[in-house]
């Protein structure tokens, strides 16, 4: 039997339908919306494995901060009515046969690199839910990103359009560039321009730093800021190899669950 395992960004999914509820306090809408939403993921993807992966609330920014202290430092707490409200759309959802992978220290992109990888490297069929860019790095022939809001996929040609570099060198891309959003500098006087012309000559960050064909106007920039660079595209790189604690067979679809 053929597997496709459909990973859902959780809180991705839920703080964009929340944000969008006319009462931020009335979670019984939320609860609805998602579900609503879930149903409609589930008929147009039929997956025989399914499991909803959320960053725990209360834990810290992780080992990326201790890379890059700034790291998510003035990210928005999470609002008290969804915090009080994340049981019971856990419990929503579990009853729809969708099961909840909680993060205990590690992001939760990390556990959904991990598992979306574990998966696609047997060449079984993955399709992750989100409109997180991040997750294109790890797109592959049986690996797929779907961005539900904006009804498109995120793939190579998308990722093509949008930065002008390969999937494979977004961490790269994203080392010279920063991410504004998570406070991640990237290399200062390089911007999306400069970063595409450097990754379309070469494949990496350590290739053209070790190259003397580099630009004059880009040398001198990485020469001040390698180490910046490094840890940049360090936190911009999705780990896939946490221990997960659980098999595919114990988030295989069968419908909801009574």
């Amino acid at each position: 039997m053929s597997i496709h395992l459909v990973i859902i960004d959780a809180l991705n999914l839920i703080r964009r339908v929340h944000s969008v509820q006319p009462d931020p306090n009335d979670i019984t809408r939320t609860i609805e919306t998602t579900s609503r939403t879930l149903t409609r993921i589930i008929n147009e993807s039929n997956p025989t494995h399914i499991i909803a992966v959320f960053d725990h609330h209360l834990q810290d920014r992780g080992w990326r901060a201790e890379i890059l202290p700034e790291y998510k430092q003035n990210r928005k707490p999470m609002p008290e009515p969804l915090e009080k409200g994340m049981e019971a759309i856990q419990d929503a959802w579990w009853q729809q046969g969708i099961d909840s992978l909680l993060s205990d220290g590690d992001e939760a992109d990390d556990l959904v690199a991990t598992l979306a990888m574990k998966v696609a490297s047997h060449n079984e069929k993955v399709t992750i839910i989100s409109t997180d860019k991040g997750y294109c790095q790890l797109l592959s022939p049986t690996l797929q990103i779907r961005d539900y809001f904006q009804h498109r996929w995120l793939d190579a040609p998308f990722i093509e359009k949008e930065f002008g570099v390969e999937p494979s060198q977004l961490a790269d891309y994203w080392g010279l560039t920063g991410v504004s959003s998570s406070q991640v500098p990237g290399v200062p006087g390089v911007g999306p321009k400069a970063a595409k012309e450097i990754l379309t000559v070469f494949s990496d960050i350590e290739q053209a730093y070790a190259s003397d064909e580099l630009a004059k106007k880009y040398r001198k920039k990485l020469d001040e800021h390698i180490d910046l660079a490094r840890r940049c595209k360090q936190i911009a790189s999705l780990k896939t190899d946490i221990e997960l604690g659980f098999n595919l067979q114990d988030i295989r679809y069968s419908g909801p669950n009574a």
